[in-house]
């Protein structure tokens, strides 16, 4: 099913706040925005390496799946974990980090064994990566900035797995 939307802006957020997935509102500031738009702009920059990295056709595959798999981990960080919600939110879980950790198997069966640490760059489509790559890291710790808070407030209310997915997938750009 499409989402079309007729109307970008609404004016609702222009008092600083946002409404998460569960329709509570929050400031801009919140460390759960800063999660989920560092998702966005993971996703964007892997959006770079599809339009001009020309990045071969099982790759490419690859990457757009990760492109799909962002959406779901936004999706997952913008909506709270709460004990009876509204509507069943969609979550990370175990499958989504095992596909990841199968592409990375199969993509480090091809490389030569690595004794060091490599410069960023080679070809546009391994420098977009590295681009990429960082973004992913950067997500991820705005996540785990964001599970520490969970700790602190009890229960938690941050799927832990979007900290773990992210992960997997700077070691897969990496490779």
């Amino acid at each position: 099913m499409a989402v079309h939307l007729t109307k970008i802006y609404t004016k609702t957020g222009d008092t600083g706040t946002t409404a998460l997935g569960d329709f509570s509102r929050v400031a801009k500031t919140d460390p759960r925005l800063a999660a989920y738009a560092d998702v966005d702009e993971c996703n964007a920059a892997i959006g770079v390496v599809v339009a001009v990295g020309q990045p071969e056709p099982e790759l490419l595959d690859v990457l757009r799946a990760v492109q799909n798999d962002l959406f779901d981990v936004g999706a997952d960080l913008c909506t709270p974990i709460v004990a009876d919600p509204q509507y069943p939110p969609l979550r990370i879980t175990e499958a989504y980090v095992e596909r990841l950790e199968a592409a990375c198997d199969g993509f480090n069966e091809d490389l030569a064994k690595l004794d060091s640490f490599i410069l960023p760059g080679g070809t546009p489509a391994a420098a977009y990566l590295h681009v990429a790559r960082t973004v992913a890291r950067r997500a991820e710790r705005s996540v785990w900035a964001l599970l520490e808070r969970d700790d602190a407030e009890q229960p938690a209310r941050t799927n832990p797995l979007t900290a773990t997915y992210l992960n997997r997938l700077s070691d897969l750009l990496f490779i």
